[in-house]
């Protein structure tokens, strides 16, 4: 933690953010009561509450302090860039050096012909602003039909106007409108909800084959492009089969519609690469979005990596006094630019990516050993990024009732005990920093061990089991 002394009064800071803080995605069923836990202070792999509580961080505070918390060193970076020059504008023909610095780097460190970067304030904004460049990419081709965006249930790319409708989370946009006719949802890649009885490779052949008849149906000249998580993550970690994003790939290359990879979460070391989509799931997608692991969250940051192709055509003037009028206020803000070169720089020299390779199994499987537990259906993910399926019945794998808030359960049994972990409806999830190592990960699952237990205790006691 800090070497600094800070006290609060934690009843008047509880107060004051209960009275006038909206958070993102609160449960107002409970916030009028509870309000929420401060987090005042951090420092590796833990944080500290208001009231000295200290904790595992199981989730990085939301799948992004890649490197961990308090790192000096990138907050001298953003310190030195602040007094130097904390801002200037980059519209037009004015730049600065840190996202320029940046913008190489991206290029270097992305897969092959993804040369260009287009920055935003984080993932929500990338993924909106990628959709405009790519209306606009079919535009200028002269095919501006070109419009509809492929997405699948239960993928999540962002809660601005745009995002929010690529997100197929129905939950989400509970009495919110959505942009439908831009969008149509495929099926998610969920193998251990897949159709009884089928094989992994049946099921791949099942979703490509659904994806080949949505095209149909829409017709390839009114489809612009296909966006997909490498892993879901908020959708619940879910697992494609194998071979699927290669194969979704092909379909769409053979359709002229261009294959997004949002790697917001899977970027930068959460599956032992800078990107997954070439290293993990063998593909080179046209664009890919990415933002919380490449700053670790200590400054907003969103960038949208764009292929030779596209750029090709965006940066072809498009008539005489013609712009690319679009962007943000922020795009490559030089505080943040610079966090997020440092935040790089850390990544390689540390062998951050390789320290995943090597600890992300033992984690895979020392969080199997959870099965053993009454509720615990399933236990997916790779790497540093993994769920827990909370069940109701095993052999059926039925879910327990909403109100029975499994998540929470389990999520409030492994805080009290030292470890803060996200819990998703009947999931729970973890996205730790990237430098646990083993002895971590054995407390973490000790810890886990304890609060499963306690939570079927509960269960039972309340009459869901």
């Amino acid at each position: 933690m800090s070497t600094e002394t800070r006290t609060y009064d934690a009843q008047a800071l509880w107060q004051k953010d209960k009275d006038h803080f909206i958070h993102p995605f609160t449960d107002f069923s409970l916030f009028h009561e509870k309000g929420c836990d401060l987090i005042v202070d951090s420092d590796g792999i833990y944080v500290e509450d208001a009231h000295g509580n200290r904790f595992i961080d199981g989730i990085a505070g939301l799948w992004c302090v890649n490197v961990g918390h308090g790192r000096a060193e990138i907050g001298q970076a953003m310190a030195e860039q602040a007094t130097r020059m904390a801002y200037f504008s980059t519209f037009n023909n004015l730049s600065n050096a840190p996202a320029a610095e940046l913008a190489a780097k991206l290029a270097e460190l992305a897969p092959a012909n993804l040369n260009h970067v287009f920055f935003s304030c984080g993932g929500s904004a990338a993924n909106d602003a990628t959709i405009r460049l790519v209306h606009y990419y079919f535009n200028r081709l002269g095919k501006p039909s070109k419009k509809r965006i492929l997405s699948r249930r239960n993928a999540y790319h962002g809660t601005t106007y745009l995002a929010a409708t690529l997100t197929g989370i129905e939950s989400n946009n509970w009495d919110f409108d959505t942009l439908d006719h831009l969008v149509t949802h495929l099926s998610e890649a969920n193998l251990y909800r897949r159709p009884k009885g089928m094989s992994e490779a049946e099921y791949c052949d099942h979703l490509v084959d659904e994806l080949e008849e949505s095209i149909t149906e829409i017709g390839a000249d009114n489809i612009a492009a296909f966006i997909a998580e490498p892993i879901m993550g908020a959708g619940g970690v879910l697992m494609a089969p194998c071979g699927y994003h290669a194969r979704m790939q092909a379909v769409c290359r053979a359709n002229e519609i261009l294959f997004i990879a949002d790697e917001v979460v899977t970027g930068f070391g959460r599956l032992g690469h800078f990107f997954a989509s070439e290293a993990v799931f063998d593909t080179q997608p046209d664009i890919i979005n990415c933002a919380k692991g490449l700053s670790s969250g200590y400054a907003p940051l969103g960038a949208t990596l764009i292929s030779d192709a596209i750029y090709e055509v965006l940066g072809t003037p498009q008539r005489k006094g013609g712009v690319l009028s679009t962007g943000f206020t922020y795009s490559g803000h030089p505080v943040s630019c610079a966090a997020a070169l440092k935040n790089i720089e850390i990544i390689e020299r540390e062998g951050i990516c390789e320290n995943v390779l090597e600890v992300g199994p033992y984690l895979e499987r020392k969080l199997k050993s959870l099965a053993q537990h009454e509720t615990v259906g399933d236990v997916r993910g790779s790497h540093f990024m993994l769920a827990i399926e909370n069940v109701a019945d095993k052999a059926t794998r039925a879910l327990l009732p909403v109100e029975a808030r499994v998540g929470d359960r389990v999520a409030a049994e492994a805080q009290k005990r030292g470890l803060i972990i996200r819990p998703v409806g009947h999931l729970n999830i973890l996205s730790p920093p990237l430098i646990w190592d083993r002895d971590t990960v054995d407390r973490v699952v000790d810890i886990l061990d304890e609060a499963f237990a306690a939570t079927t205790a509960s269960l039972r006691a309340d009459g869901f089991l």
